[in-house]
């Protein structure tokens, strides 16, 4: 059984892993317009930083590291910071296993209106707002469209999808009545799970009702030969205790006042 129990063990360790890694972006959109500020890109485990992970990107067929390619991007610390300026660009993380991350595109609008739709998948379950954002002025009723049919209009340039689940998954896009069409971003939608699942606990099965009176019997086996040679012991030893019933022990006391001295003797019967 302790053979059992090792190559058990060995199996759970050597059970291979699914990565948890994921591309972060920041802010968390897929959609910016030309110009914008920069956006910053990291490889995150669990909300922590992934070491030996890069973020990478594919332009013109070939696969590029963020900070090694002259025109993508620049290390700060963890982050990739990346000035958008193609139209659109495809972004994930990789290590040196070739284990990757999903990947996240992210449009630059020549517009004069973008979408802002999340860059990260959203769980399912919550609630999530679009907003239809021009480049200038206030937003406006806007109309948004998934899979290229409408959806509906928002008369404060939103559209809050409530409670979302896979079925919401799709290519979103908006417009207003002075804009043309944003580009298309995916909405993504994952099932709530913890990022590290740990193995689960196996209770044994209760004992079935002849496994007790098995066990009950082994015990007796076991059991009934250590009372009958108690039993047999104590039995001999209280013949020959008999023998001599009296046990005499002498004890010497140590002189006491006025020099006198006392022999006593003490005798225990059993």
């Amino acid at each position: 059984s302790h053979q059992l129990t090792a190559g058990v063990c060995v199996l759970l360790l050597s059970a291979p892993t699914v990565s948890a890694v994921s591309l972060s972006v920041s802010p968390n959109l897929q959609q910016f317009f030309r110009g914008s500020s920069p956006v910053y890109l990291s490889c995150v485990d669990d909300g922590q930083t992934a070491d030996g992970w890069t973020v990478k990107r594919t332009r013109g067929g070939l696969t590029e590291d963020c900070g090694a390619a002259p025109d993508f991007g620049r290390l700060l610390g963890s982050s990739c910071v990346v000035d958008l300026s193609a139209p659109s660009e495809t972004f994930w993380c990789e290590d040196s296993s070739g284990q990757q991350s999903d990947r996240v595109s992210i449009s630059v609008s020549e517009g004069g209106v973008i979408l802002e739709i999340p860059a990260l998948p959203v769980i399912t379950g919550s609630d999530v707002t679009l907003y239809c954002t021009p480049k200038e002025g206030e937003r406006r009723k806007s109309y948004f469209i998934r899979d290229n049919v409408p959806l509906g209009s928002g008369p404060e340039g939103k559209w809050i999808l409530s409670k979302v689940n896979r079925s919401d998954e799709g290519l979103y896009s908006c417009s207003t009545d002075i804009h043309p069409r944003s580009p298309q971003s995916r909405l993504r939608v994952r099932d709530f799970s913890s990022p590290r699942s740990s193995a689960p606990t196996i209770s044994p099965p209760p004992p079935s009702p002849s496994m007790s009176v098995l066990r009950l019997a082994l015990h007796l086996v076991v059991f009934c030969p250590y009372v009958a040679c108690t039993a047999l012991l104590l039995s001999i030893f209280s013949t020959s205790s008999g023998n001599t019933p009296f046990v005499s022990m002498e004890t010497s006391h140590p002189a006491v006042q006025d020099d006198a001295t006392a022999d006593v003797t003490t005798e225990h019967h059993f």
